[in-house]
């Protein structure tokens, strides 16, 4: 099985986030919850460009997007 392009700590700084563990981890917990009837990229704590490349990286399927999976599912 091939390792992912990219990790969590790169989609945070990618995002222009904090992107240590605990400030990773922390970002998780506080948004913890999301409905899942929410798309990812609608979660309003998203900017504009946030938001953009969220939905861009999934639906091109980019080298992103499993690692925006990955955040998807640890939000809800």
């Amino acid at each position: 099985m091939e390792q992912p392009v990219h990790s969590l700590h790169d989609l945070f700084a990618q995002l222009g986030l904090p992107s240590t563990h605990n400030e990773i981890e922390g970002f998780i917990a506080s948004h913890q919850g999301l409905n899942a009837r929410t798309q990812l990229a609608d979660a309003p704590f998203w900017s504009r460009s946030q938001a953009a490349f969220l939905r861009e990286g999934l639906r091109d399927d980019s080298d992103w997007a499993e690692c925006i999976d990955e955040l998807n599912v640890r939000l809800r």
